[in-house]
């Protein structure tokens, strides 16, 4: 009898197991037939989720007998889906077709770190991709300032009369507050910052992924207001090689090429460019709108799949420009005395990127990452110069684990950023080194059909300000298919400096260094919710989808530049807050080749010391964001814009005014070449036509805030080459 038992039970085990069913699956380009690498294929009923690796398969063990509905996403590509049945169904190879239009629903995003795609992250993130991002780069190649600068809740706000620098703004707080990442590293903090929109072309650029509210969780200190990564393109089987040239009316020339390919194990990315523009000023005024420059930029990335395990990345992002800015007497060498102020920046700018991926089991793989990076810049006016070389490390160990219904991503972290001024005045050096300890897990679990959680926790300690513990937490609701609704916050902070906007604006003439004696971290809270609903109309001939989110940033003991009484100025904490709420608003109607882009901003940031309630400078209350595109495929492309900025508190307590810009662009299609035309803000809307930008004498002006555009009508057109 007992044998018999025994007997009986391994036969059941033997079931069992001959019920557990596995299965390869390989994703290939249905035109190259060239394998997608980092592909997402999942099994939704049994919450399995694989990416494919560098030969485009992903693998899947343990399936029990049934029936299943897979799903195949891949950003740039049409989403598939399909239906097995095991125990008969067989190893597989799966043909995407490449999007026509914008899939954001198919997005993988790389911020988070999560292998999940966008439709299905909680955390509250926009994609500018493919499409946009290329139309976007017609207006302005040299620069990234129009591709964020046109998105709702992003304003970049320019910081130098003559020379054009700039930072970008989120929801109504100062840049400083914003995190710049490129493919996940820090490369533009600090002394980097000041530049760093102005000599980042978009060409070598996949996507751009921005979060907006409290993100330092995820990177550490910085992310107050919001975070963006700059995520580069990889190489692919088939060659890519791009070349773009663009002119404008104002003077401007980019060349600028890439190229990539996949050579087996190893594959290459290239991204070189030259960028230039003469001095320009329109009107009756002598100083530049647009400075006259000329950098050189060469981005070189070597990639190595070894195996199906192990992958490693190393790249150099470098820039070398010279910008002088001011009177156009003075630019053209005529030697005039009244007419004698300049500005020049020359800057230098090398990092490197290493990546080390490895895959210690099916579902669980560790990854090494360092940057390295070199800063140099120099500023020079009438009597005055500043200069300053910045170094900075970034290393990161992080472990990832994917399962059926979790994933946990946990790492440690170190940041230095050490900056040493050249003494050029009798002010104290502002000299600084900065180390930063992190560590940190994250977690996201697919807690039912309609619930999908992220949570995490960081804790950094900043040496001489101590430690800084940031937890966050968000939810993806979906109500149903057409329905969906995140909400989602967490903590942040900023370790004080000196290089903000506001002493950009007078190149740290006469401002103190900070201590950690007299100053302290700024700490903030921030709060999202957004609710997204899609639907068709007439048979599915019209989309319409709309965007609505709530958002609040509470910042506590604002740091502020203020006069000590003397010509001084000295960075303090006011003993007070500042906070930011409002809402934002986007909708989107396609029909047939015609694609309409409505986005509406309410943005209310006040400063709060005692008793006094200011509002923030430079924050435009009201904004409205419009576009049309007619699109023909491989054809035609026709956009319209119209950007709406409304009155904006100077930091000299008066107000701006109100104005609009509006632009046309066309671009006319061939199989390998197109050539464009855009007509940017063709109603000539100009600060200097409504308004100051400076007072005193022409020789020795002191700038008011810049809020609307100085450079007016500019007309620009060029050549794309596809080889």
């Amino acid at each position: 009898m007992k044998r018999l038992y025994m007997l009986f039970v391994a036969m059941v085990f033997a079931i069992a197991a001959i019920a557990q069913n596995n299965i390869k699956i390989t994703l290939k380009n249905a035109k190259s037939a060239e394998p997608l690498t980092g592909a997402t294929v999942s099994i939704p009923a049994l919450n399995k989720v694989s990416l494919t690796d560098s030969n485009g398969v992903a693998l899947f063990s343990n399936i029990p007998n049934g029936n299943y509905k897979v799903l195949y996403q891949y950003i740039g590509y049409t989403t598939k889906d399909d239906s097995l049945s095991f125990p008969e169904a067989e190893n597989r190879v799966v043909l995407l077709n490449e999007a026509e239009g914008e899939e954001l629903d198919e997005v993988v995003v790389s911020t988070t770190r999560s292998s999940r795609t966008i439709a299905n992250i909680p955390t509250r993130i926009e994609v500018i991709a493919g499409e946009e991002l290329d139309e976007k780069g017609n207006m302005k190649p040299g620069d990234i300032r129009m591709i964020l600068n046109e998105s709702t809740g992003i304003q970049t706000q320019q910081t130098s009369a003559t020379s054009a620098n700039a930072s970008i703004r989120i929801q109504g707080l100062d840049g400083r507050y914003t995190q710049i990442l490129k493919d996940g590293f820090p490369l533009y903090s600090g002394a980097a910052s000041g530049l760093g929109l102005l000599q980042t072309p978009p060409l070598d650029l996949k996507q751009v992924e921005v979060i907006k509210g409290s993100a330092s969780t995820l990177y550490g200190g910085g992310a107050i207001a919001g975070l963006v990564n700059l995520v580069s393109k990889t190489p692919k089987e088939k060659r890519e090689l791009n070349f773009h040239l663009n002119g404008t009316s104002a003077g401007g020339l980019d060349l600028n090429g890439f190229y990539s390919e996949k050579y087996g194990k190893a594959g290459l990315t290239l991204f070189t460019a030259r960028n230039s523009n003469r001095a320009y000023a329109p009107g009756n005024i002598d100083l530049t709108a647009i400075p006259e420059f000329s950098r050189y930029t060469f981005n070189p990335k070597l990639f190595l799949f070894f195996n199906g395990k192990t992958t490693l990345n190393f790249g150099i992002n470098s820039s070398f420009e010279e910008r002088t800015g001011g009177d156009l007497h003075y630019i053209k060498g005529d030697n005039n005395p009244s007419h004698s102020f300049f500005e020049k920046n020359k800057s230098e700018r090398v990092s490197s990127q290493f990546s080390l991926t490895h895959k210690i089991a099916a579902h669980t793989e560790l990854n090494l990452r360092n940057s390295i990076s070199y800063f140099n810049r120099k500023i020079t006016i009438p009597t005055y110069s500043f200069e300053g070389n910045q170094y900075g490390t970034f290393t990161e160990l992080n472990i990832r684990n994917s399962g059926e219904r979790s994933e946990w991503i946990g790492g440690l972290n170190l940041w230095t950023d050490q900056f040493q001024e050249k003494q050029e005045t009798s002010v104290p050096l502002r000299n600084y080194s900065q180390t930063t300890f992190g560590g940190f897990i994250q977690n996201n679990i697919h807690a039912a059909d309609w619930l999908e959680v992220e949570t995490g926790l960081r804790t950094d300690y900043i040496v001489d300000y101590g430690f800084a513990v940031l937890p966050r937490a968000s939810a993806l609701i979906k109500i149903n298919d057409q329905l969906n609704s995140r909400i989602g916050g967490g903590l942040g902070y900023k370790a004080p400096t000196i290089f903000t906007e506001e002493s950009e604006r007078v190149q740290y003439q006469n401002v103190l260094p900070v201590s950690s004696n007299t100053n302290k971290l700024e700490t903030s809270y921030g709060l999202n919710w957004d609710i997204n609903y899609r639907t068709a109309f007439f048979h599915d001939q019209l989309s319409f989808s709309i965007n609505h989110l709530f958002f609040y940033t509470f910042l506590n003991n604002p740091l502020s530049l203020e006069n000590n009484g003397s010509s001084q100025y000295r960075f303090d904490n006011l003993p007070g807050h500042m906070d930011s709420r409002g809402m934002e608003t986007n909708v989107k109607l396609s029909y047939q080749d015609l694609k309409l882009f409505l986005g509406y901003s309410l943005t209310d940031a006040q400063i709060h010391v005692g008793n006094i309630l200011r509002q923030n400078p430079l924050t435009a209350k009201h904004r409205l964001n419009n576009v049309l595109m007619y699109e023909v495929e491989d054809k035609w492309k026709l956009g319209a814009e119209a950007y709406y900025y409304s009155k904006q508190k100077l930091s000299d307590r008066t107000t701006g005014k109100p104005y609009w810009i509006f632009g046309f662009m066309a671009e006319k299609l061939w199989e390998r070449f197109s050539l464009y035309i855009n007509f940017e803000n063709f109603t000539d809307t100009r600060q200097t036509r409504f308004d100051n930008i400076y007072s005193g004498s022409i020789s020795n002006p002191i700038f008011k805030d810049i809020y609307a555009p100085l450079d007016g009508f500019v007309v620009n057109g060029g050549l794309k080459l596809r080889l």
